[in-house]
């Protein structure tokens, strides 16, 4: 089976914020052998991440710790949660045409080894393919199992979200309301301020480019202080909120994206008031939330029907699109989940 693959590449290992010349657009002309075990999948959509820029630097604590964080070597594809449709396949368990999720690529066309994380979808749900990626992906995933199972959650209490307005927050945030929680969201602009507010429902948010102090500005939202921290961005919006939260306070930490791409933001937060608070820091992914995938479709599904839960996208369409839309995200550029539509459907 003979198809011209497009797929992005990067140049070099990244240790800072990304660029685009440090990626490709490659095409090659590939003969496919296709083993027993291999399914090949025309890519509609893939999702895109900060987490992938610990895998493009030279070195991360992260690349050791689970599969789904290895390295990416310059020159070769890269691997990311996204929707397509089986064009060949061997294997008994998938046929052609079928539509999956699962490890894609950032191209055209992915190999998925057996063993590779690679499900059969089920199109009568009704939702868009892209939901698949999104909410009812992993972004989705880390939402409900990093609030529900990390942060044990309780009606009346407040909560805060930062990044409260990207792929995970904006999820979180709804999971939280939803519960009767009291519910605050910093973003990076007066658009997701206003967005957060008046299109999610938050009972308040801010700007965090607008504040001087950011004790200060959780002190203002949270007079009686915060019972659980979604965080999204590790920094001093880590140590602000550890500042203002009450005893027995649960921090989940989903991502340290202000520490990504750039080491001298790493958070020191007050470590008398963790422990004379018994504040309880945990980090997490979604891969550990397997175990409740069940639950967290079949709640999430009923949200969404009933209009209850709503999930923002954000598409870019085409390969080329991947480097810009990747660092969009370190810019804050986007709102939502980000996603790149690579083909029709």
């Amino acid at each position: 089976m003979d198809i011209k693959n497009k797929y992005v590449t990067i140049k070099t290992n990244i240790n800072g914020a990304p660029k685009e010349s440090n990626f490709e657009i490659k095409v090659e002309n590939v003969s496919f052998i296709i083993e027993s075990e291999d399914v090949v999948v025309k890519n509609l959509f893939v999702s895109i991440d900060p987490y992938q820029i610990n895998r493009m630097k030279s070195q991360s604590s992260s690349q050791g710790t689970i599969s789904f964080a290895t390295a990416i070597t310059p020159g070769e594809s890269i691997d990311s949660y996204g929707v397509g449709r089986v064009l060949f396949s061997h294997r008994p368990d998938f046929k052609k045409g079928d539509l999956v999720a699962g490890l894609l690529t950032w191209g055209e066309y992915s190999i998925v080894k057996e063993g590779s994380l690679l499900n059969k979808l089920d199109p009568i749900m009704g939702f868009p393919l892209s939901y698949h990626v999104g909410v009812l992906g992993f972004s989705g995933l880390t939402a409900y199992g990093g609030f529900f199972q990390v942060c044990k959650p309780k009606p009346g209490e407040k909560v805060f979200v930062s990044a409260a307005s990207g792929s995970v927050g904006h999820l979180v945030g709804q999971y939280a309301k939803l519960l009767g929680c009291y519910v605050v969201g910093s973003a990076g602009s007066q658009e997701k301020v206003n967005f957060l507010k008046e299109r999610l429902g938050f009972d308040d948010a801010f700007n965090y480019k607008q504040e001087t102090d950011l004790k200060s500005a959780l002190k203002r939202c949270f007079p009686q202080g915060i019972d659980v921290y979604f965080d999204n961005v590790g920094g001093r919006m880590l140590e602000a909120a550890v500042a203002n939260m009450n005893s027995f306070g649960r921090v989940a930490v989903c991502g340290v994206i202000s520490e990504y791409t750039n080491a001298t933001t790493r958070a020191a937060p007050e470590m008398l008031d963790i422990i004379y608070k018994r504040i309880t820091i945990k980090g997490f992914l979604a891969a550990d939330f397997m175990n409740v995938y069940a639950e967290f479709l079949s709640k999430t599904v009923e949200y969404l029907k009933s209009g209850k839960l709503k999930t923002i996208e954000d598409v870019s369409l085409g390969v080329e699109s991947i480097p810009s839309a990747f660092i969009g995200l370190f810019n804050g550029e986007n709102i939502g989940k980000k996603i790149v539509k690579v083909a029709d459907e």
